[in-house]
Formats: structure tokens, C-alpha cells, sequence
């Protein structure tokens, strides 16, 4: 269960980050930096591993602005408990990613307050500006990103030799001035060359798939439109949008009786056929491969994700192939 503990009002508090500031230090980890990749690997466990450049669905600035919010949220089997930004609008992901800076002379990064002015340190603060020539320009940070993690590197002495230890302090959810401390927390630079992994949090639009469907002659119905997301099964998608596959007339594929075999992909009653956009679906597995070897162009509903890939366009299906043939 979440609750929403912030949400942005109007822009203030801007500064460019410099690592030659120093604030005192004070306690900033409010919850585990991990639990942005947890659910990250959740969310591209459906679509796959993105083969397009994910840059395409980055919204602007302003967007971020209208849209980041942050949530409590309780520990799950999935995820660990902690204050999260997440996205107001539905049709926006939260995307994670890391960057590699280098600390002499400042990040060169305009942070802005979103929401704050808790006495725990909790609010909304993100990047505004990428300055131009510093550190940070064309590393691939974006204005509107948030920054959830910083990690250095630190050379300590141990007896008669000197180990490379990691220090890392989490952001997420934080206000400005509990950004600053956090940033300022870390470990003095010592080198031209000392540098630091960002962990940002990005706002990205979630691609969309226009899918046609077309029913058989026979049903004297008009071809049909609906809108799906990257990542959505197919049969599950069409389902929840009140669209019947299972065709009564139908044969099970396992000879398995009456009905079908609830999303096993053993008894193919939820065939479709597909006349455009094969590429943007999942591939087949072995079972499926097997069961359709004759229907090059059909696949199983209940075993098909859209979007595979993150990739998005236009697909056109059509519902119960069977009974196109009579």
C-alpha cells in the first residue's frame, strides 16, 4: 500500500552544485537504495531488455515538474519499504539510471526544490539544469531527473596496505538542504580524477501500442481500436478491455475438454492472427513454436506480450482465425 507524501507546488531553491561546499553532515538514509532496481527489473521483466534507444520517451522538463510525487510505500515480497517518487500520470514509468561524473570542480548541476519544508527532511528536489562545460554536460543527464544515490570510491589504510572502499548516500525523497548535506556528506575529493556514480531517476512516457482488431465476417462486426502499453499481455489486455478470444467453436489444441486451459498456452482457444506488427510482440517459446508450426502468423493471446523490447507502433490482429477459414 502506498500513500502519497508530497507532491511539487511551485519550483524554488536553486543552486549549482559544487563539491567545494561544505554543509555539516547529517543522518540521510531515510530508506534502501536498492529498491529503485528492484522495481525497474519489475517493470522490464514483462517487455524485455529495451532494443531502442529509451531517450525517445523522455518528457520534458515541464512535465517532470507537474508530475514526480512521492509515496510511502510498505514492505513487500518484491520491494523493501521507504519513501519512493513515482509518477502521477499513469501513462509515465519511473526509469533508473547511472552515470559516471567527475567531481573536481562541481557536478555542474542546477538542483530545484519541488516540495519540502518537513522537519524530517522529506521532499522533492530534481535537476533543472545540465550546465554547459561542466562535469556533467553530455554524460547523459537530463533536466527533470532526480537524483536518488551518490557512490565514491575511497582509498583506506589497512595496516601495511591501502583498500578501495565504496561510500554511498541515498537521495531519494529528499528536500534541497537534505540533498546538499547528503551530497557534501561524502568523502573530500583528493584527485583531478576522483569521480562519482549518480543513480538518477528518470520520467519516461510508457511506449504505446494502436492495435486494430478485426472479427470474422460472420460476427458482422466493425473493426475495432484500442491502445495497449509496452509490456501488457495480450489476452489479459484484451480481456480487461472486454474483448472475448476464446472461440466456443473451437477445438482444444490438447484435446482437453470443454472451455480453455486458463493462460497455460496448452490449448491455443486464444489464437489470434496477426496481419501487421509481428515484430512488436514476444517471441515465441518452445511450446508455443511447436503447437502453431502450421499458423506461421497465429499466436497464442495468453503467452503474448506487446511492446516486446520497449518498442511501440501499430498492430493489427484478428480475433478467432479459425473461423475466418470456414
Amino acid at each position: 500500500m502506498a500513500a502519497t507524501i508530497c507532491s511539487p507546488a511551485n519550483a524554488f531553491s536553486t543552486t549549482c552544485v559544487s563539491s567545494n561546499q561544505h554543509i555539516p553532515r547529517k543522518s540521510t538514509s531515510l530508506f534502501s537504495s536498492t529498491a529503485q532496481e528492484q522495481e525497474q527489473q519489475l517493470f522490464y521483466a514483462a517487455a524485455g531488455a529495451p532494443s531502442v534507444d529509451m531517450n525517445k520517451y523522455n518528457v520534458p522538463l515541464t512535465s517532470c515538474i507537474e508530475n514526480w510525487t512521492a509515496v510511502l510505500q510498505a514492505e513487500t515480497s518484491m520491494q523493501s519499504a521507504g519513501i519512493f517518487l513515482k509518477a502521477k500520470d499513469s501513462e509515465l514509468f519511473v526509469d533508473s539510471l547511472r552515470y559516471t561524473v567527475r567531481r573536481s570542480g562541481g557536478l555542474g548541476l542546477i538542483l530545484t526544490e519541488l516540495a519540502g519544508g518537513r522537519d524530517d527532511g522529506v521532499g522533492i528536489t530534481i535537476i533543472e539544469e545540465v550546465v554547459a562545460g561542466g562535469n556533467a554536460d553530455g554524460c547523459g543527464i537530463q533536466p527533470g531527473d532526480s537524483i536518488v544515490s551518490l557512490t565514491v570510491k575511497k582509498n583506506v589504510n589497512k595496516g601495511m596496505s591501502v583498500e578501495e572502499e565504496r561510500v554511498s548516500v541515498a537521495t531519494e525523497c529528499l528536500s534541497y538542504d537534505a540533498t546538499i548535506e547528503a551530497l557534501m556528506s561524502l568523502p573530500e575529493v583528493v584527485s583531478d580524477d576522483d569521480e562519482v556514480t549518480l543513480t538518477v531517476k528518470r520520467l519516461r512516457r510508457q511506449p504505446k501500442i494502436s492495435v486494430k482488431l478485426q472479427y470474422p465476417p460472420s460476427d458482422n462486426l466493425p473493426d475495432a481500436s484500442i491502445e495497449l502499453f509496452a509490456g501488457e499481455n495480450l489476452r489479459r489486455a484484451l480481456l480487461t478491455r472486454g474483448i472475448k478470444l476464446n472461440d466456443k467453436l473451437a477445438e482444444r489444441f490438447d484435446s482437453g475438454g470443454m472451455g480453455d486451459c486458463g493462460a497455460d498456452g496448452t490449448c491455443a482457444t486464444c489464437v489470434v492472427s496477426v496481419g501487421m506488427g509481428m515484430d512488436l510482440l514476444s517471441p515465441m517459446n518452445q511450446q508455443e513454436e511447436q503447437i502453431l508450426k502450421k499458423k506461421p502468423r497465429w499466436r497464442m493471446a495468453c503467452k503474448t506480450v506487446v511492446g516486446y523490447g520497449m518498442t511501440e507502433g501499430d498492430l493489427t490482429i484478428q480475433v478467432s482465425p479459425r473461423r475466418w477459414e470456414i
